[in-house]
């Protein structure tokens, strides 16, 4: 298949390698200049995009999106496939969609779970909003670059579900630092705690598979310094899209709301930018109750 690629970075960069590994001939760009392996280099974005039987774009936010969209729309084959990877806003990824799909083009809005280490290894998770015939023209490609894709309806509702499983992930990896930090002060070892909660009621993704207790569970950034799987900031950002369209939605979501303000204390003022957003749990250890 042709395939324009446009955002070759932490993520993008290693889907796309991934995708010209499996046999796919890949034309890339990125603004930064950098490449991916065995990915042609493209002059533009339009150069990426035109002729392609699917055009990616994994981008940085919304309003990069829309610019990019107003660019490639325009020289994108009729019946082409245009599949955002990106994590935007709802509105963003439905205008988007719109726009694609008055120009002729299938439009899909799949965000990614997974963080570097799936986009590298092909074990990401794609929720997928749009139409069927385009998501089954890509489905062969999310199978390369990743274990899962699920169609989730309409264009706008892969985005509806990433945000709602990352407002989950937020809460739930708080509340998973906070109670390593209580079990220190209590006297409980870490290495206890993770085997009774493990297999318990409090069983979580945060807990069993992303522990954030250096040594404990399986190997996770907690285990390399915090460096990023998945950066606080990022986390944060979903945080902040996911108060954003509960507002527009009037939807009560208090505990969504306390892990964003918790995680921009964290980003904006204390030490958490650049590490993961594990590494909430060395803040909480080292914190009393005031």
């Amino acid at each position: 298949m042709q395939i324009g690629f446009i955002g070759l970075g932490n993520m993008g960069g290693p889907m796309a390698a991934n995708l010209a590994a499996a046999g796919h001939d890949v034309t890339g760009f990125d603004p930064a200049g950098v490449s991916a392996e065995g990915v042609t280099k493209a002059a533009n974005a339009e150069d990426a995009a035109k002729d392609a039987e699917v055009v990616i774009t994994m981008l940085p936010n919304g309003d990069i999106l829309r610019s990019v969209a107003a660019q490639i729309i325009p020289v994108m084959s009729k019946g082409a496939v245009f599949l955002d990877c990106s994590t935007v806003d709802v509105t963003s990824a439905r205008d988007v969609a719109d726009d694609a799909q008055k120009a002729g083009l299938s439009a899909l809005d799949a965000p990614v779970s997974g963080g570097t280490g799936g986009a590298s290894s092909g074990t990401l998770t794609f929720m997928v909003g749009g139409d069927e015939a385009g998501f089954a023209t890509a489905k062969p490609l999310f199978d390369i670059m990743g274990q899962k894709a699920v169609h989730c309806g309409p264009s706008g509702n892969g985005q509806a579900a990433k945000i709602c499983n990352n407002m989950i992930l937020g809460a739930t990896m708080i509340v998973t630092c906070e109670a390593f930090a209580l079990a220190d002060k209590l006297g409980l070892d870490r290495q206890a705690m993770f085997d009774v909660v493990s297999t318990s009621s409090g069983y979580s993704w945060s807990m069993n598979a992303y522990c954030p207790a250096p040594g404990i569970g399986p190997k996770s950034p907690a285990d390399n310094d915090y460096t990023p799987g998945f950066a606080a900031e990022l986390m944060l950002k979903d945080l902040t899209l996911a108060q954003q369209a509960a507002e527009a939605a009037d939807a009560d979501t208090p505990l969504g709301a306390a892990a964003r303000a918790l995680y921009a204390k964290f980003v904006e003022q204390e030490d958490g930018k650049g590490r993961d957003f594990s590494a909430m749990l060395p803040r909480f250890a080292a914190r009393g109750r005031g």
